[in-house]
């Protein structure tokens, strides 16, 4: 049936390419030219409905037309079996995603509830300080998640990540089923809400973490370095429905069941995705009857026993590359959820003024992260692997350029209606330089054997970035308040007031860029080829 599928997509590449194309440039522009049209109701009101569905329809059939195929000899039956080990994989980190970014998505509901004192559960600087914990545990846990996943394997740490999480979502659902409903522990969730959510989502945080290094630890031992860009693109297709699912149907599970079920649902699918992955996921190829072959990585002719923890970590922390991927990502950790965490928040607390809660963006936000993402993980997968020969520094700089080109324009543009589609454009940039060097850099310059830790330290840095993110929204961005309504009020309503948010993004995005050539022509070498040189 797999075979039957595959012969499918690659039989319809070509019409499948000038189709998505042209849907590709059209339907963005149809969705902005038929906004407003559609808020006063009828055929396009109707029609409208279906704009999301057929840009995402549009975006993979353009990414399953353009991948390139690289051809290394693996067998039919390797293929097969390499699939059924990374989608099983790649659906439980987008679950883990759905069950991270939910607190994002319960936000405006928590807003919009009221505390003991009658202030609002959940205001801007309430969300940064949880956030701000959350990314912190995540960003400091490799220490102990790194080698652990390099000395267990990936199999583990996935397994552990998704029970872990699930756990977790399941104590913040009964949490906020306990203040919807005024249940027992009511009034203590209440008074204790942002104390309560740090410990849980910092607990949430750490198992997530197990996420994206048991992603790449079992990924590195199946794919050679030729193959990584592209990998990267089809797996960055399913990273980013993570963030369509945690933004859409989030909203979407918020709306019609409550918002304690953006906790619960997660919970659920992670358990599911536990048996699955338990079923199906491998750590190598030979764990799972084909042979192992030389993936051309920083381990490559690296047959001796595995260092110790201390020592991998001495020679990943005395590697000028890794230390300079982990500077970038630092930056990039700040830029992505600088866009992701708070261009909802500003849409909403700013509507009345801006109008943007019922516009576009807003009602899509998480389908469009989606499509932003796969297009910047599959631009930036093609382009390192066939222009720049599997070098990754060259398209980190080129999207860090448009980031930085993008975030001064935000200056500008961030109180009129552009701003949707001007930090769309941005998460595609930063997207894809996410998704090349934690994604692949870490694979290639870790190496199969210490990929554990070399993610762990630059996946690490990233959620460091976004703590610091959040700490510095959490300082600088106005108050939210509400009034008896449940209405936004206050000095948060002014767009005037928000105008440190794109401007603390330029400095980062400037950073970003210089790093990035430090890094242009880096490749990884395994001792055969060291010895060769």
């Amino acid at each position: 049936m797999l075979d039957r599928l595959i012969a499918k997509i690659r039989g319809v590449r070509r019409a499948a390419f000038f189709f998505s194309l042209l849907a590709v440039m059209v339907i963005p522009a149809w969705a902005l030219a038929a906004e407003g049209a559609a808020k006063e109701g009828g055929l396009m009101s109707w029609l409208m409905k279906f704009a999301p569905i057929a840009i995402l329809v549009a975006v993979v059939a353009f990414v399953l037309a353009r991948l390139p195929k690289i051809e290394l000899g693996h067998s039919n039956a390797f293929l097969r079996r390499r699939v059924l080990n990374w989608l099983p994989l790649g659906l439980t980190y987008a679950f883990l995603y759905m069950g991270r970014y939910n607190l994002t998505v319960s936000k405006s509901a928590f807003g919009r509830l009221k505390d003991a004192e009658g202030l609002p559960l959940m205001g801007n600087a309430d969300f940064g300080y949880i956030f701000m914990v959350g990314t912190i545990v995540y960003g400091c846990s490799f220490v102990i998640n790194g080698p652990l996943t390099d000395k267990y394997g990936g199999k583990f740490s996935i397994l552990l990540g998704a029970a872990g999480a699930g756990v977790a979502n399941l104590l913040m659902g009964l949490a906020t089923y306990s203040i919807v409903h005024e249940g027992p522990g009511a009034e203590f969730v209440k008074q204790n809400f942002t104390l309560l959510f740090c410990g849980l989502y910092g607990m949430n945080m750490y198992f997530q973490s197990f996420g994206a290094v048991a992603i790449v630890k079992t990924n590195a031992p199946w794919f050679h370095v030729r193959e990584r860009g592209v990998f990267g693109a089809i797996f960055g297709i399913l990273i980013s429905l993570g963030v369509y699912f945690a933004f859409d149907w989030g909203k979407l599970i918020r709306a019609n069941f409550g918002v304690e079920y953006v906790f619960f649902v997660p919970a659920v699918l992670l358990a599911i995705f536990f048996v699955i992955d338990k079923l199906y996921v491998e750590n190598t190829p030979l764990d799972a009857g084909h042979k192992d072959f030389d993936t051309e990585d920083a381990s490559s002719g690296d047959d001796g026993p595995r260092l110790p923890a201390v020592q991998v970590f001495k020679k990943m922390l005395t590697n000028p590359i890794i230390l300079t991927i982990a500077a970038i990502e630092f930056c990039s950790g700040f830029l992505r959820q600088a866009i992701m965490q708070w261009y909802m928040t500003f849409a909403h607390q700013t509507d009345v003024t801006l109008g943007l809660a019922d516009g576009f963006v807003t009602e899509n936000w998480g389908l469009l992260l989606c499509c932003a993402g796969i297009m910047g993980g599959v631009s930036a997968g093609i382009i390192s692997d066939r222009v720049f020969h599997s070098r990754r520094g060259p398209v980190a700089f080129i999207l860090y350029a448009a980031m930085l080109l993008a975030s001064i324009a935000l200056i500008f543009v961030f109180d009129t209606g552009m701003v949707g589609w001007l930090v769309i454009f941005m998460s595609m940039a930063i997207i894809g330089v996410h998704g090349m060097l934690s994604g692949t850099a870490s694979m290639d310059f870790g190496g199969r054997k210490n990929v554990g830790v070399a993610v762990g330290i630059i996946d690490g840095f990233v959620y460091l970035g976004t703590g610091i993110m959040s700490l510095t929204y959490a300082l600088i961005l106005p108050k939210t308040e509400v009034n008896d309504a449940g209405e936004f009020v206050g000095p948060a309503t002014d767009p005037a007031n928000w105008t440190w948010w794109p401007i603390a993004m330029v400095p980062m995005a400037v950073i970003g860029a210089v790093l990035a050539t430090r890094v242009w022509n880096a490749k990884p070498k395994g001792k055969a080829k060291k010895a060769a040189a």
